[in-house]
């Protein structure tokens, strides 16, 4: 064999004596998934009134400052004894503050407005009541909306008077009881022009019940490992 076809050889033989004994590249390990953190449990809260009981759930998710302002009140009795003293057929029932002969209780230090938290003004939901002119000044008092009142969500958050209301929770039982108090007679009586229940409605007590049990967390997809 000549010099030149055994170098020719040998300059063939070696791609695939180099490929028979190359060490193969070892794949990257698969990634965990990724576990999302569960979200705050759902407060939920008995309310029981003259007219029956409700209980709401309240979203410490969307409106963390808000729940806990109402849950404060709520732990120091303040909302036992208190009436609806606003009765509005077709729109809402607004209390929390006053007593059966309308005498205003003392409140806490406002909440900062958290409207605009993706919650919606809807029928069956609960919300903070507020001075219509002062986005930040929710205190003690709230309202069931009795219907979908989305005139009541945040349009424009420069303006108090479309920064709209928060959404803090719902009504899971008892949304009949509220409908109960929007159809009460109604009449001008203490400070107020309307609307005020002729027959009050009274919050006899409030109790914190257990919260909902969370959901279980949702693992994300594990990605799939890159090849080489």
């Amino acid at each position: 064999m000549s010099v030149r076809l055994t170098t020719l050889f040998a300059l063939l033989l070696a791609p695939l004596l180099a490929s028979a004994t190359a060490v193969p590249t070892a794949l990257p390990a698969p990634v965990a998934p990724v576990v999302a953190a569960p979200p705050p449990p759902s407060p939920r809260v008995l309310l029981v009134t003259s007219l029956g009981e409700i209980v709401i759930e309240l979203d410490a998710a969307a409106a963390p400052a808000t729940v806990e302002n109402f849950l404060a009140y709520a732990r120091d009795g303040h909302y036992n004894g208190t009436t609806f003293h606003r009765a509005i057929p077709g729109l809402l029932v607004q209390g929390g503050a006053f007593t059966p002969d309308l005498q205003q209780k003392p409140s806490r230090a406002p909440v900062a407005s958290e409207a605009g938290n993706g919650l919606s003004n809807r029928r069956g939901t609960l919300a903070a009541a507020r001075d219509r002119g002062v986005v930040d000044s929710a205190t003690a008092q709230f309202f069931f909306n009795v219907a979908d009142n989305p005139k009541f969500d945040q349009t424009d958050p420069s303006s108090a008077y479309t920064a709209g209301y928060t959404v803090f929770g719902r009504v899971l039982q008892g949304l009949e009881v509220v409908d109960r108090i929007a159809a009460m007679p109604t009449q001008a009586q203490g400070p107020f022009p309307a609307w005020v229940p002729v027959v009050p409605v009274v919050i006899e007590r409030v109790q914190l019940l257990d919260p909902a049990p969370a959901p279980a967390p949702v693992a994300a997809p594990a990605q799939e490992p890159a090849r080489p």
